[in-house]
């Protein structure tokens, strides 16, 4: 994998040498430095890989258009020309949508501290050239939330506020939440504590009748909770779940806007989502219950089968309350299993529906024979080997854990389960994954067949040298 970097100046130098001491055309000069730089193991993703192009006065060097965009922006604001930032906000904005490299290539000339100071004058003249700020900042920010600074966050959060009614810059605002946190637990935590999380749930309260603000909101939300930051040991997302739950009603909010968006698959995957990340402790699963969350995520699965994205998030959002032994009892009393193998049977094709499908119906025959039952005389065994066949090289649809909680505890349902060939399917997916090597070999023990169990450890002291 190619892990050295260049500059800019660098791979622009490189095609202008190709263009004026070889005489080759601008594409064969990109082209040619592209091969070059590739075979020597440089990394050009954040390469900007055109010719950069001449000032219309001539005056000042050649540059892309991107940085141009953005010269020009600061110019306008020195002017505090209200009328040119507004047009040369748009221009940067469309160029920096065209590529990542793009977006990198302006951070690096100083892009962040010229949006700060446009989004700043814009605070203070309307509401349409602040749109165009955060809708600029939102696009630079994208996959670069390193540039957001304290002044910025607190900014925003305040932007947020101040403009809760306004549709459009409510929307553009939480986009820009949404990236500044991915993969960055400090920008998280900062929001959090300056009071983010009540903003983004009052909004798909607010604005519960525009999809583009409950999608954007729900997205900000399952970040808050994610832990995806790999520069810090320990991120806060399990108290930053609880604190949408207890302290801004997350649930409640989620399962309202549900029943709002009845008839909008898109925005209910969005819902669903979110929901499943929320369901940390039992009795959050519980809660989702006593709302009424268990009909409503039930019925969907009945009948959005052929909607599948939304599926595979309603069974998701099933997997997660049944973390809670009464909700494992109350989905199968609703139906619950019957819906997720006709989902599963209907899209079979899909890796990912037949994993969360897998994964819910293993939760549910945890510690639980009589759901094992349920599962089995309704075609759950049946339909997981069945998906375990279509996809052989898929790791989360091999169902061993499934097989063996149906059977750890009824081993009557042994017999009928080899009879439908689990153990050629157990034997092939543990030849196959690795991963899967100590659940195999529990599902085959507990269906009775003949597995050789190492003793990796005895408990005795003695020699560690190998």
């Amino acid at each position: 994998m190619a892990s050295k970097r260049i500059t800019q100046e660098t791979f622009d130098a490189a095609v202008r040498e190709n263009i004026e001491e070889f005489e080759m055309g601008a594409e064969e000069a990109i082209r040619e430095a592209v091969e070059q730089f590739e075979s020597q193991g440089v990394d050009l993703s954040n390469i900007v890989k055109t010719v950069p192009k001449v000032s219309l006065d001539g005056l000042q060097e050649p540059t892309h258009d991107v940085l141009q965009a953005l010269n020009d922006l600061q110019q306008a604001l020195t002017g505090s020309q209200l009328q040119e930032v507004s047009a040369h906000l748009v221009r940067f904005c469309d160029q920096c949508k065209q590529q990542k490299a793009s977006r990198y290539l302006a951070a690096q000339k100083g892009a962040y501290p010229i949006l700060l100071a446009a989004w700043q004058l814009a605070a203070t003249s309307d509401q349409g050239l602040l749109l165009q700020a955060l809708n600029a900042l939102a696009v630079l920010t994208d996959g670069q939330p390193d540039l957001l600074d304290t002044q910025g966050l607190h900014l925003l959060v305040a932007t947020l506020a101040r403009n809760a009614a306004n549709t459009e810059l409510t929307c553009c605002g939480i986009r820009c939440v949404r990236h500044v946190c991915l993969k960055h637990e400090q920008n998280r935590q900062g929001l959090v504590k300056a009071g983010v999380l009540p903003l983004l749930t009052a909004a798909i309260t607010q604005h519960g009748q525009h999809a583009d603000v409950v999608r954007e909101a729900c997205w900000a939300l399952r970040v808050m909770t994610f832990d995806d930051d790999i520069r810090v040991p320990f991120g806060h997302a399990h108290e930053h779940a609880k604190m949408i739950v207890q302290e801004n009603r997350g649930l409640k909010v989620l399962i309202e806007a549900a029943r709002a968006f009845s008839d909008n698959p898109g925005v209910l995957s969005e819902l669903c989502s979110t929901l499943s990340r929320l369901a940390v402790r039992n009795e959050f699963c519980q809660e989702v219950i006593d709302l009424g969350g268990l009909g409503i995520l039930v019925t969907l699965l009945a009948d959005c089968n052929d909607h599948q994205d939304l599926v595979k998030q309603v069974l998701s959002a099933l997997r997660a309350i049944a973390g809670n032994d009464d909700v494992k009892d109350a989905i199968v009393r609703a139906g619950g299993t019957q819906s997720i193998v006709a989902a599963m049977t209907r899209h079979l094709a899909s890796p990912q529906v037949c994993e969360q499908s897998c994964a819910a119906l293993c939760v549910l025959a945890l510690r639980k024979p009589e759901n094992s039952r349920v599962i089995i005389e309704g075609g759950g065994a049946l339909a997981a080997l069945q998906a375990m066949k279509a996809h052989p090289q898929e790791a989360g649809v091999q169902a061993c854990m499934l097989i063996r909680n149906l059977v750890s505890r009824s081993q009557v349902f042994s017999k009928p389960i080899l009879d439908l060939g689990a153990e050629e399917l157990i034997l092939q997916a543990r030849a196959a994954h690795p991963d899967c090597e100590d659940v195999a070999k529990a599902a085959l023990r507990d269906l009775g067949c003949r597995v050789e169990l190492r003793e990796l450890w005895t408990g005795k002291k003695g020699n560690l040298a190998p």
